[in-house]
């Protein structure tokens, strides 16, 4: 697959973007993007429907009493005070509330969170990590920022983020590189790394992100903290920055489970947490999830699945083994989704004001240019193929369980990271086996689940069927409890 410079300048002046004078850098960027680019072009087209996606009914959890838990930590003024010393260091926030509001009565009183800057919130700028956004103060939320303040939560301050969330290391240009308060140098993950590390720094308990193919469930693992991606527009996305409409999930980051659950809810609206967690896993079927998951590995990634699957074995599961037929264009699928649609979210600004981006979105937004539109119907065919082949993967078990990477956090500035004597491009490596689940539409949690011997995070993910969101988190908070991590 040959493309040549000029190729590019003229095709660039014939679609009126013109900048011909960057033709090197999309030329760098389409090389790193070759294996997927080939891996796609050499596919056959399948003769199905192009996949749809379509919102989806969440399965009530099995009780509607409230949960008994310990609240969470509900001083807003004592979270904001430590971020405001703390900011500095970790780069963690993009916006600080100049005080915290009083909290309205519900489950949730009182308890600070961090939102990220995709994401409306009456009285605070919004940027979404970028100088390109024409300046912006709503005067209203985002509607799982309403509901959550409906219920008492207070909004202590805007996220920092992967410029526009098109990124897995949230090296923000604009507002500074956010640190991993679990490993400081590994990347903290993307793009809502600003979420994860406040939340793992003791900031907040509790924070929102966002998830397009990987975008709370990574930095989630890297940061040692649990993340929850919901069935596909399970959650309103009203009022929150697109970046590839097909793929965008919203959704909680916390310390564990339960208080996912307890964001979870007050995002569906509801009034109060239902009885959601399961006694054990007895009888229930996990499917755990081999070939292209585990080829390669991490060793110590390995060992803590082998670890898992025994805990979850003894805890009364059926462990079986599983494989994705065709998995292995899930990259090429997702390049070919992800970029055209980014693309044509941003094209408006692209040409104007191109020079406000952060060189490295700025020339992924630019390589959406050169992909044929006819790709993109062959990745939506592809796509519906994929999906049926990953909820054919369940057979008969209730829930998938795999690693959320594939080797513990990379380090900050690597390009490129080896695992099992193979070599990825970073983005290829981090985000292998989150983006298949955000294709699918499907609900996943990552869970932490022990450190390497250099102390980085370890984290497990469980994925469920569309709509069982309930019981993906009571098999995630299972799982919890077996973790070294917290013992």
């Amino acid at each position: 697959m040959t493309v040549t410079r000029e190729a590019l300048v003229g095709y660039s002046d014939w679609l009126g973007y013109g900048h011909g004078e960057r033709a090197d850098a999309w030329l760098a960027r389409l090389e790193v993007n070759r294996p997927e680019l080939e891996a796609f072009r050499a596919a056959a087209s399948p003769p199905l429907q192009p996949y749809a996606a379509r919102p989806t009914l969440v399965t009530p959890a099995s009780g509607v009493s409230a949960q008994a838990r310990d609240p969470m930590p509900a001083d807003a003024s004592q979270a904001l005070q430590r971020a405001r010393q703390r900011n500095d260091e970790l780069r963690a926030f993009t916006w600080l509330a100049p005080e915290a509001l009083p909290a309205q009565p519900g489950f949730l009183s009182g308890v600070p969170i961090a939102v990220k800057d995709l994401m409306l919130v009456a009285g605070a700028p919004l940027t979404g990590g970028s100088r390109t956004l024409d300046p912006l103060t709503p005067s209203q939320d985002a509607e799982v920022v309403a509901r959550l303040k409906r219920v008492g939560a207070v909004v202590i301050g805007l996220a920092n983020l992967h410029e526009l969330a098109y990124g897995i290391t949230s090296a923000n240009p604009h507002f500074g590189a956010v640190v991993n308060p679990a490993a400081p140098s590994r990347i903290p993950g993307g793009s809502s790394g600003g979420s994860a590390a406040a939340v793992a720094a003791g900031i907040v308990r509790a924070a929102l992100g966002t998830d397009t193919a990987g975008s709370i469930r990574i930095p989630a693992a890297c940061c040692g903290i649990t993340g929850f991606k919901p069935s596909y527009d399970a959650l309103p996305r009203d009022g929150v920055l697109d970046l590839a409409p097909s793929l965008d999930h919203v959704g909680p980051m916390a310390r564990d489970v339960e208080d996912c659950a307890a964001l979870f809810a007050a995002m569906l609206g509801l009034a109060q947490i239902p009885a959601w967690q399961a006694n054990d896993l007895r009888g229930r079927g996990v499917a755990r999830l081999r070939g292209y998951f585990e080829e390669p590995l991490d060793d110590e990634v390995r060992d803590a699945v082998d670890a898992a699957a025994r805990s979850l074995a003894n805890d009364g599961a059926r462990i079986v083994d599983a494989e994705v037929d065709g998995i292995e264009l899930a990259s090429a699928i997702q390049l070919n989704t992800i970029s055209p649609e980014a693309t044509a979210v941003h094209i408006d600004r692209l040409k104007p004001r191109g020079d406000r981006y952060g060189e490295d979105v700025r020339v992924r937004l630019e390589m959406g240019l050169f992909l044929p539109g006819a790709w993109y119907g062959k990745a939506q065919r592809l796509r519906a193929r994929l999906v049926q082949a990953i909820e054919a993967a369940f057979g008969d078990a209730d829930f998938l369980l795999c690693a959320t990477l594939r080797a513990p956090a990379p380090a900050v500035g690597a390009s490129r990271v080896d695992i099992g004597g193979r070599s990825y491009a970073l983005h290829t490596a981090v985000t292998n086996l989150t983006l298949p689940f955000n294709l699918a539409g499907l609900p996943a949690a990552a869970v932490p689940w022990s450190r390497s011997r250099d102390g980085v995070p370890i984290s497990l993910q469980v994925v469920g069927k569309r709509g069982a969101d309930w019981a993906t988190l009571a098999a995630a908070q299972r799982l919890q409890s077996f973790a070294p991590a917290r013992r």
